[in-house]
């Protein structure tokens, strides 16, 4: 059994709690037909991968938040069941049933069959809302080899069941019901995922993260995926009725965006004791943020609208960076923390340590670009900069320790600041940034076209050696590193740029750093990070990636980061030669004589490396643990021939959770540090 999280148990009716405008048929609103999402489903939910196929799951389950949003529910379960169906219950009003007047049909058979068709376009179905815009039942069902819709309301039980989007028969009555609420099942068409594989701990780390977003709402996710015994779901309203012995989280927070903070910031050290915490109303938007400060040097923003996560921000951000700055600097001068020769704070001074969470609601919502990731709508920025400026001065006059604190730790920042830039003036002048003074340890390539020309950084002069001699020298540069490079989660510009690693890295990739980043001037659109295969090289690997993680994101982001997979093994059979690069792979070419093998190996760790076996063709079998011990050939034709070798591109598909694992694995909390290895030893693959 998963261990629970949960803050305080409710148990809601089966019905809706809140009370709002009517919602039947005539709120449901058809803009076109179904079948174009078939056809062409990227459209719809960006890929039909893995990311695709969890953002059904969201999809479904946005609906139902949104009932939670309105107040018209407060319990919302997600079930993974066998056959890799998805089950998601909520105790809303339920979908309306009754007959609509343009499709003449139930309104339920609308909404499940006929693309932009919801409640969320007109009438006076929602007054906020997430989701694909009203589109995303219809969506999932099309994309769905089976969905069925069951739901609860006037007085009666209504089904509906269907297959690729188009229904098998009308709805029906069932039974009488005197709750409220609606259960959607799907399975996922094979034809459409090519990979149907649903990941557990994203989904509960999704569902947490609005569970936080939602206070009040209940929301229980459960795994039954391997569950023998038989599920009956067709008897229950919420599958945790029937006690099932499975994986099962339920998140309940009172607390809101607090709570979230608190959350964020388990493993740092908070330097003022109250988190700040305002929910308002300002001009028809909701407005509600919740901030406290850490002994740290990033900065942690995290910006929802409508429940949707904005990953690049929008207006709601740059209203409350506007406020925060200010209102810092008004009462830093107010009560005599600032002095009167020094300058104010700049928006960089007040956010580093800085843990926010802003979410707005409102009905009219506009976001730039297809994503959702950026907020466009301008009348957020007034609403959080109004909301946030008047509550955040009051909290600042109330808690003058907090406050202090708070100054102090921007003043630490404000000084840091002008010291680093002291140091990149006189380290990153404009020569080196134009390639003028290149790195002496930098084996460039002959190309001057990024999109041709790719960078490998390698671990020592012995693996710089070898790559140097086998690399295409066309478009191929080396760049080795000596040693481990300065640990970056923690240190600031002026100490980075002490660095020769670190510096000779910065120039050779051309973009400059900080405020002067410039991700057009990187020479090479293909950085490859190539580490031993032992613990010093994933080490080494790490810092690599947390340094490219907390000041260079945009590489990550435009797709020029990658993991070279060197072979573990060079096997021979005969005269036959080939490369291993996982375990698995070895026992696959071994085939038969891998029992051979283990057994001669077995007699002595010095006769695993080279080895005969009993019977069959000679087999000898080399276990590389660096670059080093390859020859240029070796080099060239398993590790940087574009035509054979593997390349891992490394992406940021959860920025949050990215960045709490960089927290705990290269910050200051060691007891954290420890948990998470205790916690994750399993999975460890280890040289010993």
């Amino acid at each position: 059994m998963a261990k629970k999280e949960v803050k305080k148990e409710v148990n809601p009716p089966a019905g809706g709690t809140g009370k709002g405008h009517h919602y039947d048929a005539q709120d449901i609103t058809v803009l076109e037909g179904l079948e174009p999402v078939r056809k062409r489903p990227g459209m719809y939910i960006g890929t039909t991968g893995l990311e695709g196929l969890h953002h059904l799951i969201w999809e479904i389950f946005d609906n139902a938040r949104d009932e939670a949003m309105g107040g018209h529910a407060n319990n919302v379960e997600i079930a993974l069941l066998p056959d890799n169906r998805i089950r998601v219950v909520d105790n809303g009003r339920g979908i309306p049933v009754d007959k609509h007047a343009k499709t003449k049909v139930s309104a339920l058979e609308t909404i499940m069959t006929t693309l932009h068709a919801g409640g969320k376009f007109g009438g006076e179905g929602y007054k906020v809302s997430g989701g694909l815009h009203g589109v995303g039942a219809s969506v999932v069902n099309a994309l769905s080899v089976y969905a069925k819709a069951e739901v609860r309301r006037d007085g009666g039980l209504y089904m509906q069941e269907y297959a690729k989007g188009k229904k098998k028969a009308p709805v029906k009555k069932l039974s009488a019901s005197k709750d409220t609420g609606t259960v959607i099942t799907f399975e996922a068409d094979p034809e459409i995922f090519k990979e149907i594989a649903y990941d557990w701990d994203k989904i509960t780390t999704h569902l947490r993260q609005q569970a936080y977003l939602v206070k009040g709402m209940r929301l229980t996710c459960i795994d039954a995926r391997e569950y023998e015994g038989k599920i009956d779901a067709d008897k229950v309203f919420y599958l945790r009725e029937l006690a099932l012995d499975t994986p099962t989280m339920t998140f309940y927070f009172e607390g809101g965006l607090l709570s979230l903070v608190k959350f964020k910031n388990q493993h740092q050290k908070p330097i003022h004791k109250n988190i700040f915490y305002i929910e308002k109303e300002a001009d028809g938007v909701d407005v509600e943020v919740s901030l406290q400060y850490v002994d740290d040097i990033s900065s942690r923003i995290s910006a929802f609208a409508n429940n949707t996560y904005n990953a690049e921000g929008g207006m709601h951000v740059t209203g409350f960076k506007t406020a925060l700055t200010r209102t810092i600097n008004n009462y830093g001068r107010k009560n005599k923390l600032i002095k009167e020769k020094e300058d104010n704070f700049t928006g960089d001074d007040v956010l580093e340590g800085l843990t926010a969470v802003i979410s707005i609601k409102m009905q009219e919502i506009q976001f730039e670009g297809q994503t959702k990731g950026k907020l466009g709508s301008v009348e957020a920025r007034g609403a959080v900069d109004a909301v946030f400026t008047e509550a955040f001065g009051a909290f600042l006059e109330e808690h003058p320790d907090d406050a202090k604190a708070m100054i102090n730790k921007v003043t630490l920042a404000l000084k840091a600041r002008k010291a680093a830039k002291a140091a990149k003036d006189s380290v990153l002048r404009k020569g080196a940034l134009d390639g003028m003074t290149l790195p002496g340890k930098l084996a460039d390539c002959q190309s001057r076209k990024a999109e041709e020309s790719e960078v490998f950084i390698v671990e020592g002069d012995s693996a710089g050696g070898s790559s140097k001699m086998g690399r295409d020298r066309a478009t191929q540069a080396i760049l080795p590193l000596r040693g481990k490079i300065l640990n970056v989660e923690r240190a600031r510009l002026d100490r980075m740029l002490s660095s020769a690693e670190i510096k000779a890295l910065i120039v050779a990739m051309g973009t400059a750093i900080g405020d002067v980043f410039d991700l057009s001037k990187i020479r090479y659109h293909k950085i490859i990070i190539a580490t031993d295969a032992d613990v010093d090289g994933a080490h080494i690997r790490t810092l690599l990636l947390t340094l490219f993680y907390r000041h260079f994101k945009p590489v990550i982001e435009a797709g020029y980061l990658y993991i070279a997979q060197p072979p573990l093994y060079k096997i021979k059979k005969g005269k036959e030669v080939m490369y291993a690069y996982t375990d698995a792979e070895k026992v696959k070419i071994l085939g038969k004589d891998a029992k051979d093998v283990e057994e001669v190996a077995e007699e002595g760790e010095e006769e695993a490396e080279e080895t005969e076996t009993k019977k069959g063709p000679k087999i000898s079998i080399q276990r590389y643990k660096g670059l080093g011990e390859m020859n240029p050939e070796e080099l060239w034709e398993t590790t940087m021939d574009p035509e054979r070798r593997v390349l891992k591109q490394v992406t940021i598909e959860d920025a949050v959770e990215a960045d709490k694992v960089f927290d705990t694995l290269m910050g200051t909390d060691v007891t954290s540090r420890k948990s998470f290895i205790q916690s994750n030893a399993k999975m460890a693959n280890l040289d010993v």
